[in-house]
């Protein structure tokens, strides 16, 4: 009796491991990622949606939104050698991001930025601005655009050997598809401070100020932020839609950290009506 009783109670045991292995059969395990973080030094995460919520697991990490972006967050320690702890973020298109925070004097990676799938260390930003009414479709259709061929000619601005174009326009649900160049045919590379736009008025009396009104962007995709010497980048810059009276254009402007080679490029109404329709579902 004693040995059925023993026996019995394995079958027991080994029907409830078999069951509670069964229960993680179909489950996934996110794997958290490793990140250094300092106490001198800002590491920021661009994420491909905009940022839900965050949660981190000690006072002793600072985090924040950047202010007026959607996708971008600063995290720094609050002290040096704090104990390990974890950090989560949720997107905007249901995704789970997990780290695991260490105190790390100097961080190898500052700035990173995260594919659909993937971590990765790469240049190319999407940054949102503002929420969109679809990111998922916003991000998909800018990545299109950016690697469309060249459809818009003429539409330029140089000083000396850096030109900015607009290589393409595009629209959909009500947002403007921007595909734009900067070429630095120099020797000295060009940081770019910013890139703005404006609706303005054609002409203006002396005794009159300039009468503007800034678009912002909602999203950015590619690289906007250093054209290597003798190179060139492209970048799309979505917005919301708009049109033009007839005595008023578009104005692109962007600048030079520490420089002064501006660029500047004007698009007429009639321009900006010649927007190509892009569909999320013609690949």
């Amino acid at each position: 009796m004693k040995w059925n009783s023993v026996i019995a109670k394995g079958l027991i045991l080994l029907l409830f491991a078999t069951n509670s292995f069964a229960q993680f059969e179909n489950t996934s395990f996110i794997k958290p990622h490793q990140l250094g973080i300092t106490c001198n030094k800002t590491t920021t995460l661009v994420f491909p949606f905009a940022i839900q919520s965050v949660d981190r697991g000690s006072k002793d990490v600072l985090v924040q939104k950047v202010s007026g972006v959607e996708n971008v967050l600063q995290i720094k320690a609050g002290i040096a050698d704090f104990s390990e702890t974890n950090l989560s973020v949720i997107t905007t298109d249901g995704k789970l991001y997990s780290f695991i925070l260490n105190y790390q004097k100097n961080p190898p990676e500052l700035n990173i930025v995260f594919s659909k799938d993937t971590l990765e260390y790469i240049s190319t930003r999407k940054i949102i601005f503002r929420a969109a009414k679809n990111e998922e479709e916003v991000s998909s259709i800018a990545e299109r655009v950016l690697h469309s061929k060249k459809t818009v000619h003429g539409i330029k601005g140089r000083h000396e050997s850096v030109l900015l174009s607009l290589n393409g326009l595009y629209i959909s649900n009500d947002v403007f598809y921007f595909q734009i160049q900067l070429t630095n045919k120099s020797q000295v590379s060009y940081d770019v401070n910013s890139i703005r736009f404006f609706i303005r008025e054609k002409k203006k009396s002396r005794r009159t100020a300039i009468q503007e009104r800034e678009v912002q962007p909602l999203y950015v995709y590619g690289n906007d932020t250093c054209i290597e010497r003798e190179s060139s980048e492209q970048s799309v810059i979505a917005l919301p839609k708009f049109t033009l009276p007839d005595n008023k254009y578009f104005f692109v402007h962007l600048t030079e950290s520490n420089g002064g080679r501006d660029l500047d490029i004007k698009i007429k109404n009639r321009q900006l009506l010649k927007a190509q329709v892009v569909h999320i579902n013609n690949r």
